[in-house]
């Protein structure tokens, strides 16, 4: 009988989680800024440029639910090497001139950060599952990090390398520094010794749990309000009079303050019964952010961005933590993160495409903010149901119960 590999200690398995979530936003992140400079350069239409933000949206939510197949076959540790190595390959093959290539590129960045980002919920859920919430919370300010370093960076980049290919591919070496770190520091089993193969109970049928779309619909509406800031706030800014740098920093002073919230959000959630007063907080911050960036004078823009950073890393910090909190094994929890990120980032993408449609046809600030707070209400209402204590659980016979009040 062979024994199981060695578990990291603790410190080094978080430390190893931010390396690798900071890898998991710049990509979406970093394009935004340089957006109105590539269409110019390439000579791309309004709706091809704004396909360049919805596409690697939807790919996170087609490519989620592969993730847990790669899993079962690969090992977790080995399918997340899988995914840091295909978002390198695909960071370089986007800083390319060539369309179809950059198109491609982009494509496969979505789908790499699809396949990790699914992953590390449930590896989290494993190694620390006292603390899974608060751990997320750090996950989720890894990310917030990586956002704003992609925002703020890529131009400065690429003005000093002489051109935006190089701004946007520089980002590969970030890539491939966590797929080394996670190769040579995580053990790597092959399936049958990882997160998902230790219930033998037949597969739970998470789409039949009221809960769980409770949960893949705030995660999807908040996600899709995120991923119009990543794609378009720097764009919308720029209509309203700012210039490319100006717009890459607010929406980098945005992300830069989700990591507060991030944080503390999982934190502030625990003094309540449930997590509802909460979101409801976050919620507010980031309705008051979009309404001061987009509607009040742009004399208010500073501290827009820092209510909507503020609201939006609070926001995507609850929706990984409902995940963890709303199951109560680890691959109930890798199970929900398939369904809530792969329907949830389907869900995401609408967003983007409809501000970047809406853009072709008009720069009406107003519409356009309205389109942003109605994604804040349905948020708002999911989080009103999927926030109450509640849990899903397994019982004797291997079926899916929700226990809780």
């Amino acid at each position: 009988m062979t024994s199981l590999p060695s578990r990291p200690r603790p410190l080094l398995f978080v430390a190893l989680m931010i390396l690798v979530a900071l890898n998991l936003r710049p990509a979406l992140s970093s394009m935004a800024p340089l957006l109105i400079r590539i269409q110019q350069d390439l000579g791309l239409s309004a709706s091809a440029i704004g396909a360049l933000t919805t596409l690697p949206v939807l790919c996170l939510g087609l490519f989620a639910p592969l993730a847990l197949r790669l899993s079962r076959q690969l090992g977790a540790e080995r399918a997340l090497s899988l995914g840091l190595l295909l978002l390198a390959f695909a960071l370089v093959l986007r800083a390319s001139s060539n369309i179809p290539l950059l198109y491609l590129g982009t494509l496969m960045a979505g789908a790499a950060i699809g396949i990790a980002g699914t992953l590390l919920p449930g590896l989290v859920k494993r190694e620390l599952p006292q603390g899974a919430d608060v751990v997320t919370g750090v996950y989720t300010m890894a990310l917030c990090l990586g956002g704003a370093l992609g925002a703020g960076l890529t131009v400065p980049l690429s003005n000093w390398l002489g051109d935006w290919r190089f701004g946007l591919g520089s980002w590969a070496l970030l890539a491939l520094l966590a797929l080394t770190a996670w190769r040579l520091s995580m053990p790597h089993p092959r399936s049958g010794t990882g997160v998902h193969t230790r219930v033998q109970h037949p597969k739970p049928r998470l789409m039949r749990s009221v809960l769980a779309w409770q949960v893949t619909g705030y995660m999807g509406c908040q996600s899709s309000l995120a991923y119009i800031v990543f794609g378009w706030l720097p764009v919308l800014l720029q209509h309203r009079g700012l210039d490319e740098s100006e717009a890459g920093w607010l929406l980098a002073t945005s992300i830069t303050c989700q990591l507060a919230t991030a944080l503390g959000a999982p934190w502030l959630a625990r003094l309540g019964r449930d997590q509802r007063p909460t979101i409801l907080l976050l919620m507010s911050l980031t309705a008051a952010g979009i309404a001061l960036l987009l509607l009040a004078p742009l004399d208010w823009r500073w501290l827009g961005a820092l209510l909507l950073g503020m609201g939006q890393g609070g926001c995507f910090s609850m929706a990984l933590t409902l995940i963890v909190l709303r199951t109560g094994t680890s691959a109930l929890a890798s199970q929900l993160s398939s369904m809530a990120q792969g329907f949830g980032y389907v869900l995401a993408a609408t967003g983007p495409l409809m501000v970047g449609t809406l853009l072709e046809y008009t720069q009406d600030m107003a519409l356009l903010a309205s389109v942003l707070l109605t994604y804040v209400a349905l948020a708002t209402t999911f989080a009103l149901l999927a926030g109450r204590q509640r849990r899903l659980e397994l019982d004797a016979q291997g079926q899916l119960v929700t226990v809780g009040h």
